[in-house]
């Protein structure tokens, strides 16, 4: 995210935005805050490239896949708003994938409530030089499936440009606030959520080029898969209402990366949705993520310097269309 940005409320005329405020005495950590409220201590690896490449020097990394906090989509908004501050933040993200050639990629963010805006905005920064963007796993609860998103992936498909999906706005959210659970609980469910509604809301059939990749391995699909694919058959009244396929003959179509926390349920993840379909991710630059960037899988003996080598690289080069490496 930028260093600093104009107060949105102020700018735009109503409250509900997370603005940055200095923490005292101290130049190097922020606080992000939503109208006062206190949301999170920020340090300077979420805002400054140099700080993000030292961590990467240090962790022999070479090139990092950065896009925008969650939050910072911005969906609740008003359309022209949201499509203003979506260009604020793709420009500063385009500046520092400029600048860093050699070191970052860059994901967009779109006004995804407004599709038609969020397309003007998708054809802009295709044109800057970005693979693909980053959604919501809702759209300010409005599901994947809904047919108000088709033209933005008819979009990104027509202009190959790849969908990543992060869990935000989590279904009971206000119901489980105690213990952290909505990043517990609430994130696993949210992805999948957004897996299922893609594949019965036939998006995979309907877009077969569609280049999607889901975040946190999947969430809770994977270890339910089972119970998805029996409740197809067995209720097709509730669950198959596009005439589309058993949810297992979708394994292979879409992308995962692998922040599993679990080297068991890593191996189950890549048995799930196959060897070319997992990418390293790492939720860096924040607590849950996996800050020592893949050296779980590094030192894995299980895994062959193959399989590593397409975790680590060759998938992630897939998944955004990259003609070299």
């Amino acid at each position: 995210m930028p260093e600093t940005w104009p107060m949105p409320s102020d700018k735009y005329g109503y409250k509900g935005f997370i603005y940055l405020e200095d923490e005292p005495k101290t130049d190097t950590k922020k606080l992000m805050r939503d109208d006062g409220v206190f949301f999170r201590r920020v340090g300077r690896n979420c805002w400054d490239p140099e700080a993000i490449i030292e961590d990467m020097n240090s962790h022999q990394v070479d090139m990092m896949v950065l896009c925008t906090i969650p939050v910072l989509f911005n969906y609740w908004a008003q359309p022209e708003h949201t499509l203003d501050w979506s260009m604020f933040i793709n420009d500063h993200l385009i500046n520092v994938q400029n600048k860093y050639p050699d070191r970052f990629i860059t994901l967009g963010t779109l006004p995804m409530q407004a599709p038609q805006l969020a397309v003007m905005e998708l054809e802009r920064i295709s044109k800057m030089g970005m693979p693909g963007i980053e959604i919501g796993s809702n759209i300010d609860g409005t599901n994947l499936d809904d047919e108000s998103l088709f033209p933005v992936y008819e979009a990104a498909e027509a202009l190959d440009m790849s969908i990543f999906v992060h869990p935000w706005n989590m279904m009971g959210e206000k119901e489980m606030q105690k213990y952290w659970l909505p990043w517990l609980v609430g994130m696993p469910a949210e992805e999948s959520r957004a897996i299922c509604n893609m594949i019965f809301g036939g998006i995979f059939d309907r877009y077969p080029k569609l280049r999607v990749m889901f975040a946190h391995g999947g969430g809770a699909f994977p270890i339910t898969l089972g119970r998805i694919s029996h409740g197809y058959h067995c209720r097709p009244d509730l669950v198959n209402l596009n005439d589309v396929k058993d949810p297992r003959d979708y394994m292979g179509r879409f992308w995962v990366d692998g922040i599993t926390h679990d080297s068991k349920a890593l191996k189950f993840t890549i048995d799930t949705f196959g060897n070319d379909k997992i990418t390293y991710g790492t939720d860096y630059p924040f607590p849950l993520g996996d800050l020592d960037h893949g050296k779980f899988i590094e030192t894995d003996h299980s895994m062959d310097a193959v399989l590593k080598e397409k975790i680590l690289r060759n998938n992630i080069i897939e998944f955004l269309g990259l003609t070299k490496p």
